[in-house]
């Protein structure tokens, strides 16, 4: 619990802030996450919520938070148990969480129902994570129906439900300097586990031995422990050959051949923050024409998007700056024929890109790999418009998008994936590439943290004949 210990004032001012929040008579009651069987006698690596983590920095299982509007704050956690630890690890207990988390008061998980009831008596609002916790509606119902019990003596029950994904959404968005620290360490960490893999792929290729994408997985989750990291941030993608043109494909055992290309995606958790970082690159360190030609296009594309990336800017900024390189260099290249679909603007216009290139440039950064904030501009949510889309035909109605500000943390990941077809030539065929670089937003611009492992394609290759 040293981590917590060390930080507690952090936790302590986001408690705080919180509170500030939830209004006259509000409370605030934050679950971490349950422990999972994976199978008989056996669970998954316990990973606790991130809202929780947020506020506290408490990485047990079976523990709660509950906040009042005055600020003071109850953590109910796993009392001592010699027996249980000697089985299960050691538990920091109720009497020693005051002084190391800074909360108000600490007490046994067990009396979470009894004394809920009291925690909510008299206030006015209740608040909770919606849609995050199964079950957590009906526990609340459950204490709420408790405190209904006593209204005959005098007790007032809250009479508003609210969620507290709002307020906490907004508070993440924005990285302090401490949580920018770990996630540059993260991305350092990740950094080198794909160089890791990169150089692995070609020195295994040129000793004549085979090559399976697990053996570039394995060689991910090696560096990712041997730095600290507690966890891979998300299953990693190792997609050899036609492999990468699956977005979601999960690494397995198919060959890495010479002259094809190899995408991962992969990035490890430090301390609750995620990296994400995505390379590709060619097997055996070489790079084909076509290949070439297909990657410097992405990269020109990531390149646009990162000067797109800087405060003051709309969140979809840096796709549409990717789109707008992608659809002339699709034409460029032939993938798209002129006399078919026009020019840039035409292809843009049609979605013409689309069976290329099917995702966004970008997803917020942080506790989670998909981390939380509304990619809507708050203050703009009324102001909507009406457009069909070309592709599918339906009706998409659009809000102004975030406007980025500083702290904040995004991925910066344009692609594009050739299937076989028969108006694209075939050079191109099965290749698929993908650039994703994390990047924090600053005034002028933003904060690659994730260039520990290169990008431009003849550093990759001298890279892999190290």
């Amino acid at each position: 619990m040293t981590q917590a210990i060390s930080n507690a004032h952090i936790y302590a001012a986001r408690r705080a802030h919180l509170a500030s929040q939830l209004g006259e008579g509000g409370v605030a009651i934050i679950p971490t996450a349950p422990e999972r069987a994976r199978n008989r006698d056996s669970d998954f690596a316990y990973r606790h919520d991130s809202y929780f983590y947020y506020l506290t920095g408490f990485t047990e299982p079976n523990a709660w938070l509950v906040l009042d509007a005055t600020g003071r704050s109850t953590l109910f956690c796993q009392p001592k148990d010699l027996e249980r630890e000697t089985w299960d690890g050691y538990r920091l207990g109720p009497n020693a969480a005051v002084a190391a988390l800074g909360v108000s008061a600490a007490v046994s998980v067990a009396e979470l129902d009894k004394q809920l009831p009291q925690l909510l008596e008299n206030q006015h609002t209740v608040w909770y994570p919606f849609a995050t916790h199964k079950g957590l509606e009906t526990r609340v119902d459950g204490w709420l129906n408790a405190v209904r019990a006593r209204v005959r003596f005098g007790a007032q029950c809250p009479s508003q439900q609210r969620d507290a994904c709002g307020p906490l959404d907004d508070m993440r968005l924005v990285k302090d300097a401490h949580e920018q620290d770990v996630m540059r360490r993260a991305a350092h960490i990740s950094a080198q586990a794909h160089i890791r893999a990169m150089q692995t792929s070609a020195r295994m290729l040129r000793a004549g031995q085979d090559v399976r994408e697990y053996h570039l997985d394995a060689e991910l989750l090696h560096e990712f422990r041997r730095h600290g990291s507690q966890f891979p941030a998300y299953t990693s993608i190792v997609a050899a050959g036609a492999n990468a043109c699956v977005l979601h494909y999960r690494a397995d055992a198919a060959p890495v051949r010479a002259g094809e290309l190899v995408l991962i995606d992969a990035g490890c958790e430090l301390d609750g923050y995620a990296s994400d970082i995505t390379r590709t690159f060619p097997a055996n360190g070489t790079f084909t024409g076509p290949q070439r030609d297909l990657y410097n296009l992405v990269l020109a594309s990531q390149d646009a998007a990162v000067a797109a990336t800087k405060a003051g800017a709309r969140f979809v900024d840096p796709h549409d700056a990717a789109v707008k390189v992608l659809a002339q260099g699709l034409l460029d290249l032939g993938l798209l024929r002129k006399a078919k679909h026009g020019n840039a603007q035409d292809v843009i216009d049609t979605r013409a890109y689309f069976p290329f290139y099917m995702h966004r440039t970008s997803h917020w950064l942080g506790m989670d790999v998909h981390d939380c904030g509304s990619y809507v501009a708050p203050s703009e949510l009324g102001q909507t418009s009406e457009r069909k889309d070309p592709v599918s035909g339906e009706t998409i109605v659009n809000r102004p998008s975030r406007i980025l500000g500083e702290g904040m943390v995004l991925t910066i990941e344009p692609g594009l994936y050739v299937r076989p077809a028969d108006d694209v030539p075939e050079a191109f065929w099965n290749i698929g590439i993908r650039i994703e670089d994390d990047a924090i937003v600053t005034s002028g611009g933003c904060e690659l943290i994730s260039r520990g492992v290169p990008v431009v394609a003849s550093e990759i290759e001298a890279l892999m004949r190290g």
